[in-house]
């Protein structure tokens, strides 16, 4: 299949932890896929080396997706180089700094609000008229469970991402008469490194909670990404998988 042929998904925030994984996940898939990640980032070519030696197709593109600008050019590069996006997948994130809610500011909800909502306008905005033009698109947005289950401490990350998913469906609603779905992912606790990096004292805490008995892995939330993006998925729209081995069935 020619570069041009192929579907162009762009992860943001993927040179590392979900965002590597997705990336990969997609370009399996068979998408051609622009990998993301800010300017003084090193480990974007990485993940596009690692691509390529899978005879995957991927480029890097060093973008702030939170500054109009920057995401304005971001989108033109990417269609210059790979072609007309047609699945965005929102996963870049940033600091996400923990505060009793009396200490927590307006700017410190901006903050979070920049990444989850901001970003996704901004780049839904650049690639919606595409998206229409071709009467197929598929947006992603990776929030957390942390919208369902916020723990003491990060009103302002928990508060971000519910407002996340209300954009989702509220633009899920809107372009589903495009052949657009909007469809987001939840993911519970997912060590993004190897799990013998996690304590012990923390993975038996957590394992205690989970009733599939495992530790999640970054691949098990590209997967549902990967459902998401695909041409089958197109009569799916407006819902949300949250991936944490049934946590949230249990008792808060």
């Amino acid at each position: 299949m020619s570069r041009r042929a192929q579907r162009v998904a762009l992860v943001t925030g993927s040179s590392r932890g979900l965002g590597r994984a997705i990336a990969l996940r997609l370009a399996r898939d068979g998408h051609a896929v622009a990998v993301n990640g800010l300017h003084d980032d090193g480990q974007g070519l990485a993940v596009v080396n690692e691509i390529r030696a899978q005879e995957g197709v991927a480029e890097f593109y060093a973008a702030d997706v939170t500054d109009e600008k920057e995401a304005g050019d971001l989108v033109s590069r990417v269609v210059d180089g790979l072609g007309e996006i047609t699945v965005l997948v929102v996963n870049a994130t940033g600091p996400q700094p923990e505060a009793p809610s009396q200490e927590v500011t307006w700017a410190d909800h901006l903050e979070q609000l920049e990444f989850f909502v901001k970003s996704p306008v901004l780049l839904g905005r650049l690639l919606l008229p595409a998206m229409r033009a071709q009467g197929f698109g598929r947006i992603i947005q990776i929030d957390s469970e942390v919208a369902d289950r916020p723990p003491p401490g990060r009103s302002a990350y928990a508060t971000a991402k519910a407002a996340q998913i209300g954009l989702a469906h509220s633009w899920a609603r809107e372009l589903a008469q495009d052949g657009i779905t909007v469809n987001a992912v939840a993911p519970g606790f997912v060590p993004v490194e190897r799990h013998s990096d996690v304590a012990d004292e923390v993975r038996a805490g957590y394992l205690a909670t989970v009733p599939a008995g495992r530790m999640g892995t970054p691949e098990d939330v590209a997967y549902a990404v990967s459902f998401f993006a695909s041409e089958e998925a197109g009569f799916i729209t407006g819902q949300r998988v949250v991936v944490d081995g049934g946590r949230g069935l249990r008792d808060p």
